[in-house]
């Protein structure tokens, strides 16, 4: 990528995405843990643990090149994203839930992404990929990207309730047109590899999405969660930060090619993600109480 869309842009990009976070967030938002501590344990340990494992099987399985396999365990790493929210909203899942699992697991990310992706790259040993991985400061380079925005947000909020709100809807359209640019930006960048790429990373991507979409509802189903925190599980599962992935896979580990399955993941869990939610809401609810 261009050496100032890389430096610069990459980082502002995703922090419009995370300060917009951060303004629909208020600390009582973590107390839900305490209230629903089983809706939010179950998604949190599906997400965390579960899609890891399901991505290590898929891409392994699938014989994935190495350095798409791990840009693959960087996506299956990364927290959900504000578009769940949204998703969650239009079919009826509980959005309250989609706040706190967003909140939580952006904290958690700080952590269990490095773990992640630093297994994935001692596994898989992709030439290019990015050195050593994430040691200290790199982590402290997540932590700051992560954090530090969604905090600024809470800060406005708490501040100014008003304007908060006010800015809310503008900051979320800003963002999905930023994941957008995201998206495109890498996908140009990688533009005489994007075919190849595509016809080995679209397959895992799509079935890695349908898994995400599938675990985060019926998981909580079987542990007796709510119709609603369920489909809210799902959306927050299955539709992850692309935009944070990317940022990382290009700033933080200096790989357009890791940032690839992100990209390609983008594209595709929209319409999946839709396709989901409409199976819900006129199918019914397939796993009986």
């Amino acid at each position: 990528m261009d050496s100032a869309l890389t430096s610069v842009g990459l980082p502002v990009a995703l922090a419009v995405v995370m300060f917009g976070l951060g303004l629909s967030l208020v600390v009582g938002d973590f107390a839900r843990i305490a209230r629903e501590p089983r809706a939010v344990a179950v998604a949190l340990a599906t997400q965390l643990v579960l899609l890891p494992l399901v991505c290590f099987g898929l891409v392994t399985a699938l014989g994935l090149d190495p350095l798409l396999a791990v840009g693959m365990m960087l996506l299956a790493a990364s927290p959900g994203g504000t578009t769940a929210n949204l998703f969650s909203h239009l079919f009826r899942g509980d959005v309250a839930l989609n706040i706190t699992l967003t909140a939580v697991n952006s904290v958690l990310a700080v952590a269990t992404l490095p773990l992640v992706v630093n297994f994935a790259l001692a596994w898989f040993e992709p030439i290019g990929g990015g050195g050593v991985g994430l040691e200290f400061g790199k982590v402290a380079q997540v932590f700051a990207i992560v954090l530090v925005p969604v905090v600024l947000g809470m800060l406005v909020r708490r501040w100014s309730p008003s304007f908060a709100e006010r800015a809310d809807k503008p900051v979320r359209i800003i963002s999905a047109v930023v994941l957008f640019a995201v998206i495109v930006g890498t996908i140009v960048a990688e533009r005489e590899n994007i075919g190849i790429y595509l016809a080995d990373v679209g397959v895992v991507a799509v079935l890695f999405c349908a898994c995400s979409l599938a675990a985060g509802y019926f998981v909580p189903r079987w542990a007796r969660v709510g119709r609603r925190q369920a489909v809210a599980s799902a959306f927050e599962v299955g539709i992850h930060n692309s935009t944070l992935a990317i940022t990382v896979a290009v700033t933080v580990l200096g790989s357009e090619q890791l940032a690839v399955p992100a990209a390609v993941y983008g594209v595709v869990m929209f319409p999946l993600a839709a396709a989901a939610g409409y199976l819900l809401t006129r199918v019914g609810d397939p796993v009986a109480q």
